[in-house]
C-alpha cells in the first residue's frame, strides 16, 4: 500500500504536466500565430490519450498481473474527463465567445463537432458517477453497465479527430489503432468467457456404460 500512497501524488502531477507546459508556452507568448488552435488541439490530444491510458489499465493490469494498477484507473478517467472540459472551453469560449446560436449552427451541420459533442456528453455521466458513494448507489452491475459508455466516447473522440484533420491523418490513425486493440482485447476476453461458460464441464458429461461379454 505504501508505494501506491507514493505513486498516486507523482502520478497525479505527471497528469497536469501537460496543462502546466501549455501554460508556461502561453506565459512565454511560444504558442504560434494561431494560439487557440494550438490550445485547442492540445487539450483534444490529451483528452484522447487520457481516453486510451484509462482503456488500457484493465488489460495491463491483467496480462501483468498487477492488481494495484486498477487503483489508478479512475484518476486516469478523471483527467480525461478534465481535459475535455478545458477542450470543450476553449471552443465556447474563446473560439465562439459564447455565441450559443453559432455553436448550435456548428453541432448540427458540422459532423466532427456533432461527434466530438457527442463524445463529451457521455463522458459527464462517468465523471458524475466516478465515486465510491455513486458505486453503492447504483451497484455493481450497473455502475460497470453505465461506464462502458467510455468505449463509445473513445470512439467518438477518435472520429471527432480524423474527420477534423484535412491532409495528415496519421496521428488519428494511431488513435485508432490503439483503440482498436484495446476494444478488440476485451472482446476476446468476452468471447473466451462465453466459449468457457458453454463448454460442458467433465462432471457434467454423461458416462456410456459398456457391458461385459
Amino acid at each position: 500500500m505504501k508505494p501506491i500512497r507514493f505513486f498516486k501524488p507523482v502520478i497525479f502531477l505527471a497528469c497536469l504536466a501537460p496543462l502546466a507546459a501549455l501554460a508556461w508556452k502561453a506565459y512565454s507568448g511560444n504558442l504560434g500565430a494561431n494560439p487557440i488552435e494550438v490550445i485547442t488541439h492540445a487539450t483534444g490530444d490529451w483528452t484522447i490519450r487520457f481516453l486510451l491510458i484509462t482503456l488500457s489499465v484493465t488489460p495491463l493490469r491483467k496480462l501483468t498481473r498487477q492488481p494495484w494498477l486498477i487503483r489508478f484507473r479512475r484518476m486516469f478517467g478523471l483527467f480525461a474527463f478534465f481535459y475535455g472540459v478545458l477542450h470543450f472551453l476553449t471552443y465556447i469560449w474563446l473560439d465562439k465567445f459564447f455565441n450559443f446560436h453559432e455553436m448550435l449552427t456548428d453541432i448540427a451541420k458540422r459532423r466532427f463537432i456533432t461527434v466530438g459533442f457527442t463524445g463529451f456528453l457521455l463522458l459527464i455521466p462517468l465523471a458524475l458517477t466516478s465515486t465510491a458513494g455513486w458505486i453503492r448507489r447504483l451497484g455493481g452491475k450497473r455502475w460497470q453497465m453505465l461506464h462502458r459508455l467510455i468505449y463509445f466516447s473513445a470512439i467518438a473522440g477518435v472520429i471527432h479527430y480524423l474527420w477534423l484533420v484535412k491532409a495528415d491523418i496519421r496521428k488519428p490513425l494511431q488513435y485508432a489503432a490503439i483503440l482498436a486493440l484495446l476494444l478488440g482485447y476485451r472482446i476476446f476476453v468476452w468471447l473466451q468467457s462465453r466459449f468457457k461458460a458453454k463448454k460442458p464441464s467433465p462432471l457434467s458429461r454423461p458416462t456410456i456404460e459398456v457391458s461385459e461379454g
